[in-house]
């Protein structure tokens, strides 16, 4: 599989940044600052390339796999499987399932490598590249070929997707920690900054996490590569948000990250093409040390901070709102007529003409 940087765009364009900054200076020069909404909407403007950044039919998918990790007692905080969490967001009896459909968000469960099978379900796409993976203390998680196979999974999900918003969360036991061993390798940090959670979390739990994941990281020392890191550490859940970040970056979609899971995708996809970064907003979903410590890698604040205790994309849900209204500033707060001289032309809006609004996209294929 080929995957080449030159299909993504960064989003750098001085002269949009300055025409989008100048049109919310102006909206902030009559109503007040609007603090962080104002940064956003430049950024979303940016990522589609236009003054009037438009985003439509919103999809919240949950990638959800087990882990062989499990087996030493890793990821079992929640005290539900893997497939029972799944099941409970098909059934609408999890928060993140209400705030999705509360705030206009399509949400899917994406079947990455549950170990049980799942019932048919509207919402449910079966993508399942093995029932689970290995356990990384004693060998690989997955074989190179399944993490390339999980990539083209998330490639193809992404390119069927019926609008410009993709917002990505992990499902899974195992899958922080995971995670927390992919950041680890391809960050050089300690393990320990990944998955210390906060002052709470008990010595004798951190303690036996680390020596697993400790323990992982020796079996597979000489590992550097991005694939070939997924591969060792990851799960099949990182590797399909891997492929749909790939394509959602090419088509100039905004990509909505949600936890640790979701970053660590990202940044082995950034790995591979490094624009993909531009496209990616984050929302925070827990209160985590080791997710402060991702967010730092990609030196990006979160728009929430809300003190949660979730993982499941209850963030990316609670965190549309404030995009949509981000765009808004943009396009649907008319700006005010401004005086012309003889020498001026017909103002802000008519660089709208050099950027795209709609048309062809690019397509990223493997």
């Amino acid at each position: 599989m080929s995957l080449h940087q030159s299909l993504i765009s960064p989003t750098a364009n001085p002269e949009l940044e300055k025409a989008l900054r100048d049109r919310v200076d102006r909206h902030a020069a009559i109503a007040g600052g609007l603090g962080e909404l104002e940064p956003l909407a430049v950024r979303l403007g940016l990522v589609q390339n236009s003054l009037t950044p438009r985003f439509r039919d919103p999809v919240l998918a949950l990638f959800a796999a087990d882990h062989g990790m499990v087996v030493d007692r890793i990821g079992q905080q929640w005290g539900r499987s893997t497939r029972e969490q799944a099941q409970l967001a098909l059934q609408n009896r999890l928060p993140v399932s209400v705030f999705a459909r509360l705030q206009g968000l399509q949400l899917a469960v994406v079947d990455c490598g549950i170990a049980e099978s799942l019932a048919p379900h509207a919402r449910l796409m079966a993508r399942k590249i093995a029932h689970g993976t290995r356990n990384t203390r004693t060998g690989p998680a997955m074989t190179l070929e399944q993490a390339h196979a999980g990539v083209r999974v998330g490639m193809e999900i992404s390119d069927n997707l019926p609008g410009n918003v993709l917002a990505c969360a992990g499902m899974g036991q195992g899958s922080a920690e995971s995670a927390a061993l992919v950041l680890s390798r391809l960050m050089d940090q300690p393990v320990r900054d990944f998955v210390l959670s906060g002052p709470d979390m008990r010595q004798d739990e951190l303690a036996h996490i680390l020596g697993v994941l400790q323990a992982a990281q020796a079996r597979h020392r000489e590992v550097s590569d991005p694939m070939e890191v997924m591969a060792a550490f990851g799960g099949f859940e990182l590797a399909v948000m891997v492929g749909a970040m790939l394509v959602a970056a090419s088509k100039r979609h905004l990509i909505i990250i949600d936890g640790i899971t979701a970053c660590a995708a990202l940044k082995v996809a950034a790995k591979i093409a490094a624009p993909v970064t531009d496209y990616a907003v984050f929302c925070r979903s827990h209160v985590h040390r080791g997710l402060d410590e991702a967010l730092a890698t990609f030196h990006a604040s979160a728009l929430l901070e809300l003190g949660m205790d979730s993982a499941d994309g209850t963030g990316a849900a609670l965190a549309w709102p404030m995009i949509r209204s981000a765009a808004a500033l943009l396009t649907d707060l008319h700006d005010l007529a401004e005086p012309r001289g003889p020498n001026t032309g017909s103002g802000v809006d008519s660089l709208s003409g050099g950027y795209r609004d709609s048309g062809s996209e690019p397509r990223l294929s493997a």
